[in-house]
């Protein structure tokens, strides 16, 4: 829509015939670009497997889905923007272009993948991310219902360095994490720590049980 309501005709003119089903997410890039993940198999008649990259205007960056091979088997629903331009995304997929990528990958700005970050992520994840945030530091918090990534027991939360290694720091101070439930929320505040929140009724075998909101610090200590 235009500011005033009305619709832009044209962005959805460039589009063509659209999705054949619902973007359930869209991240917005600096220079415009539209990122957009969801369940749809294709766009303006072309196959588009759950993820696709609209110019400001409407029309596709087809460069982009091109250098994403055959795409995704499943769909991303949750994309976030790194600093330097790299797109982290995560979803109930469980293979990139052919190649075995369970849950979590991170794409180059031009749509190839960062094969080295999933390298370092070995095995990955047992269970979709739901949510995670890009810290300064460059490091990412990822929260979901997963138990383990790469063989580390993890409790619903953990903490990746940039590179796609596990901050076993963080997660030793978080320790079993969620007991039962999992992560859908994640919000950090200007001091560095940590609000987690979703459908958990414990954390850390803390008494009382510690239901649907914790906060922790940037370290992984309760906060």
């Amino acid at each position: 829509l235009n500011s005033s309501g009305t619709e832009d005709t044209t962005f959805y003119s460039n589009l063509g015939t659209g999705y054949n089903s619902q973007p359930t997410e869209i991240t917005l890039q600096s220079d415009g670009k539209i990122l957009t993940g969801g369940s749809f198999t294709s766009l303006n008649s072309n196959t588009r497997n759950y993820l696709t990259r609209l110019n400001s205007s409407g029309t596709e960056d087809t460069t982009f889905y091109s250098n994403l091979g055959t795409g995704y088997n499943s769909q991303p629903t949750e994309i976030t923007l790194q600093s330097d331009g790299k797109i982290l995304t995560g979803g109930s997929f469980t293979s990139l272009n052919s190649n075995t990528r369970n849950y979590l990958t991170r794409l180059n700005s031009s749509g190839t993948e960062d094969t080295t970050f999933y390298s370092n992520l070995g095995t990955g994840f047992n269970g979709y991310p739901r949510i995670f945030i890009v810290q300064s530091s460059g490091r990412i918090i990822v929260g979901g219902n997963f138990t383990d990534v790469n063989g580390t027991t993890v409790g619903g939360l953990v903490a990746l360095y940039s590179t796609g290694g596990i901050d076993t720091t963080f997660m030793t101070n978080f320790g079993s994490g969620v007991n039962s439930g999992y992560i859908e929320g994640m919000a950090e505040q200007s001091d560095g720590s940590i609000i987690i929140s979703g459908n958990f009724y414990g954390i850390n075998g803390i008494s009382p049980s510690i239901n649907f909101i914790y906060k922790i610090n940037s370290d992984g200590t309760r906060a």
